[in-house]
């Protein structure tokens, strides 16, 4: 017995030490000399201090801002810690309750708004967490904040186009907008 105990107790610090230690102080060497802003969680700062990642969505509800996507985290929205979508089947008459109060609550905020609803108003990313919205979400917007602004809805729209990104390489996924970034910028613009 004590012929395979030393070994194994060798192995296991052995081991310890390249897997705990050297292998992951190795990675995140690497990742702060090739992609630091990355590893640092993509922050995005304002005045100096973070206040928020370009990864991960935040709520907004405030009728000069554009809103976010909803957010199916528990126990309170955008929650990193705790990633997740809401599990519900399109049959699920609570994923048909909670949309159709979401739409109420979008034709509440910009009454005159007759533009179909974009879906990623409506239900959460599989995160719970995007923090980006369509063009057509952005663009369903942008009367109810050049309004509520008093801006024209033409800045409004160049904004929105500065700000959205197009597909991955030219072909993998949809154009996006970050709402965070854009909600800056409109805030940066007013200031």
């Amino acid at each position: 017995m004590s012929a395979q105990f030393r070994p194994a107790v060798v192995l296991l610090v052995l081991f310890t030490i390249v897997t705990g230690l050297a292998y992951p102080a190795l990675v995140t060497g690497i990742a702060q000399f090739a992609m630091a802003d990355q590893a640092n969680g993509s922050l995005i700062a304002s005045g100096g201090k973070p206040i928020g990642s370009a990864l991960i969505g935040q709520p907004f509800s405030d009728p000069k801002h554009f809103w976010s996507r909803p957010s199916a985290t528990s126990p309170y929205p955008y929650n990193a810690s705790n990633s997740s979508g809401s599990n519900l089947g399109p049959t699920n008459p609570a994923l048909s309750d909670a949309v159709r109060g979401r739409i109420k609550a979008l034709r509440d905020a910009d009454p005159g708004n007759s533009a179909p609803v974009p879906v990623d108003l409506v239900t959460a990313s599989a995160s719970g967490l995007d923090p980006h919205i369509s063009p057509a979400a952005a663009e369903y917007q942008v009367g109810r904040v050049a309004k509520a602004r008093g801006l024209s809805p033409e800045r409004m729209r160049a904004l929105v186009a500065q700000y959205t990104r197009p597909r991955q390489f030219g072909f993998l996924g949809e154009p996006t907008v970050n709402v965070l970034q854009l909600n800056l910028a409109l805030d940066k613009l007013a200031g």
